[in-house]
């Protein structure tokens, strides 16, 4: 009995060692990256994420027709949008929400080299932990590196954009409206400080788009820095 114990044991073991062996074979073979080159493919597939997937906000109707980051009313407002169009007043509640999204599109345009800078400046403490991480793990330590700072930087931005593309005056004209409806509470909100919020979190929401496309297709890891990176959590 004790000797059928012992065969299946090594048996355990020779299979254990077999699979262990299989997986070191899978590893890329001579890599000694340290934190500075997997941090440096950080930064590069950070940098893809700006160029492919955040140019693409910049465009009329990014924000607007992309439901992963279309830009809807605050909870305050909704009850604006149902009365006006209660009312009969659907175009100006359309355009409401469109020049909100359109202050968006025009703000990530003047913004992006903010973004870029800030993905420069960044410092991975601890690049392999990132890099082995979840499939947005770069964007969330992007994000929480930089989300305050971006946040001052961008806020006149959006407020510039918000007069460059008149939401400024249309919200005026429909809070006013709404305001004058018998029987409602008015309201005053800061739109400009909603926008700020949804337009950064649109930008970091893409950038984890392509992180992801990095991080899962082989084809979309397009120099030789990220090629190798990446290959490290293959």
């Amino acid at each position: 009995m004790l000797k059928k114990i012992g065969i299946a044991t090594l048996l355990t073991l020779f299979i254990s060692c077999a699979e262990l062996q299989q997986v070191v074979d899978q590893l890329p073979q001579g890599t000694t990256l340290g934190n500075e080159e997997i941090g440096n493919g950080l930064r590069a597939a950070l940098d893809k994420g700006i160029a492919k997937q955040v140019s693409k906000l910049t465009q009329t109707d990014g924000f607007y027709k992309n439901d992963l980051v279309k830009i809807l009313l605050p909870e305050e407002l909704r009850k604006v949008d149902k009365t006006l169009r209660d009312i009969g007043l659907d175009n100006l509640a359309d355009e409401g929400l469109r020049v909100l999204n359109r202050a968006a599109e025009d703000a990530v345009s003047e913004a992006t080299p903010i973004f870029v800078n800030a993905v420069k400046g960044i410092s991975f403490n601890d690049a392999k932990a990132i890099l082995l991480g979840d499939d947005k793990a770069a964007t969330s330590y992007l994000t929480n590196a930089t989300q305050k700072e971006l946040y001052d930087k961008f806020n006149p931005v959006i407020k510039s954009s918000f007069e460059k593309v008149g939401a400024d005056k249309i919200w005026s004209s429909l809070i006013n409206r709404y305001n004058s409806i018998p029987l409602t509470n008015n309201v005053n909100p800061d739109l400009t400080d909603y926008v700020t919020s949804q337009a950064l979190e649109g930008v970091y929401t893409m950038i984890a788009v392509e992180e992801k496309e990095i991080r899962t297709k082989v084809s979309s890891r397009t120099s030789d820095l990220l090629r190798k990176v990446f290959a490290l959590q293959d």
